[in-house]
């Protein structure tokens, strides 16, 4: 008992990021010595495509980060969010090679980070620590995969649920998301007036409501009911692979 409770009290001492927390004690303490934690506010940039990263940032609590594609009529797509239970830059390709796309803070809030090179070379020496962020890599991957096909063959109403149910469950927020009507165009992909189109008619059903720089959720198993189930397969994914980790509402509960 006393050793579940050492363990325990040893987990919730960490940043408040479930990927760091999934760790061993052992491995996490090769990584505590060189991982801060500071505070970054929405829009903060983290890398521009063809900056080396050289630095991991791991969302904590509610704060959400976020890929963006530019394209070549000047416009950033957003393709996945990254909360608490994951990481950003030098996850899939180990650091030290140029970023493909922007990454930003999207919620504001604190982020751990802990430079490449110290990562990479605790990684050397714990195959567990190592086994971690393959696994981590491969849920990565399998959210890229996922939005790609929700974006081909879902409707802009699916995707818009979707999208502030996926923000709900990773900032913890059963009420609200703090996101603009263009900021939802640009995770949608769409001009800002389709997307306040779209939030209208949300709004007209009783699902939705907006305040200034905000959403209202009214109704959100009538939110649940309009989204692909895009979501979900992210979920039982992560389940499978790195269990515990992807944030749930049984879990935040428990």
């Amino acid at each position: 008992m006393d050793a579940r409770i050492d363990r325990t009290s040893e987990v919730e001492s960490r940043p408040a990021n479930n990927l760091l927390r999934r760790l061993s004690q052992v491995d996490y303490a090769l990584l505590a010595p060189y991982v801060t934690v500071e505070d970054s506010a929405a829009g903060q940039l983290l890398y521009n495509p063809g900056d080396d990263v050289q630095v991991v940032h791991f969302p904590c609590g509610p704060a959400l980060a976020t890929f963006l594609v530019p394209n070549e009529d000047g416009r950033d797509v957003e393709t996945i969010l990254v909360g608490r239970e994951g990481a950003v830059g030098g996850i899939v390709s180990e650091g030290y090679l140029p970023a493909y796309t922007r990454i930003c803070v999207k919620f504001g809030g604190p982020f751990a980070r802990i430079h490449v090179a110290k990562l990479e070379a605790a990684k050397l020496r714990s195959a567990s620590l190592r086994n971690i962020f393959v696994r981590y890599a491969d849920c990565m991957l399998a959210q890229i995969f996922q939005s790609t096909a929700c974006n081909a063959i879902h409707s802009i109403e699916q995707r818009t649920a979707k999208w502030i149910l996926a923000a709900m469950e990773r900032t913890g927020d059963e009420s609200s998301v703090p996101l603009t009507h263009e900021q939802l165009a640009t995770l949608l992909g769409v001009g800002r007036s389709y997307a306040s189109r779209v939030l209208q008619s949300f709004r007209a059903e009783g699902v939705l409501d907006t305040r200034r720089g905000s959403i209202l959720v009214r109704n959100r198993d009538g939110l649940k009911l309009r989204a692909c189930l895009c979501n979900d397969a992210v979920k039982m994914h992560f389940e499978e692979v790195l269990r515990g980790v992807y944030p749930t509402e049984e879990r935040e509960a428990g």
